[in-house]
């Protein structure tokens, strides 16, 4: 039932939001030519691999790392915009549409981060992956802090990675519709309007 009701708000969604959508299309691809949108492979539901779906924020030719930390010279001007505010992440709605994921559920990994025979990873995995969660939130400014890091990599890996995981883990133990819908407004709220963003409260708010 509610994947069916995701799925109905999301094709409401690209429809009212069609217009937008066309213009970000058209600045991603004057700016830099090239594809307008980034398909990347990411694992879902019980571990089934599916193409999860992007405004395009970095150039053609983006060869390197794929984590992205602050300062990044890969990113486009238009695309520094849309990952400050989200918006490249408007196309997921049609991975909604499609099914591969949820308006809310913890977002999807690329199989390099993936334990498939952690005990954490298989209740993560349990579930439909989503445009936002509580990690995602919380850690909204996660490119400050693995620009801040001696080795980026190994900083998302060993730290970021398993504080995801176990928020993640807290939500999913106290999920429900109205907690869902709170989420999906901080999410926008903090998107839009960045100022007076605090983590810890954040994290108290949805999970108490």
């Amino acid at each position: 039932m509610r994947n069916a009701l995701d799925r109905v708000v999301c094709l409401c969604g690209l429809l009212v939001l069609g217009p937008l959508l066309a213009v970000v299309a058209v600045l991603v691809r004057f700016e830099d030519g090239g594809p307008v949108l980034f398909r990347q492979v990411r694992i879902g539901r019980r571990g089934r691999p599916f193409e999860l779906l992007k405004f395009r924020t970095m150039r053609t030719s983006n060869q390197g790392p794929e984590i992205t930390a602050a300062g990044d010279r890969r990113i486009t001007r238009i695309g520094r915009k849309l990952r400050d505010t989200k918006l490249d992440e408007l196309p997921q709605l049609w991975n909604v549409v499609r099914g591969d994921m949820s308006l809310v559920g913890p977002r999807p990994e690329v199989s390099r981060y993936v334990v498939p025979e952690s005990a954490i990873w298989q209740r993560v995995l349990s579930v439909r992956p989503g445009i936002t969660d509580l990690a995602t939130l919380v850690f909204r400014n996660e490119e400050v802090l693995l620009g801040q890091a001696e080795d980026p990599e190994r900083f998302y890996r060993e730290t970021v990675l398993p504080e995801k995981l176990e928020l993640n883990l807290t939500y999913l133990q106290r999920a429900t519709p109205l907690r869902d819908l709170r989420l999906i407004l901080l999410t926008l709220r903090y998107s839009f309007f960045p100022h007076g963003f605090e983590p810890e409260a954040i994290k108290r708010q949805l999970t108490a």
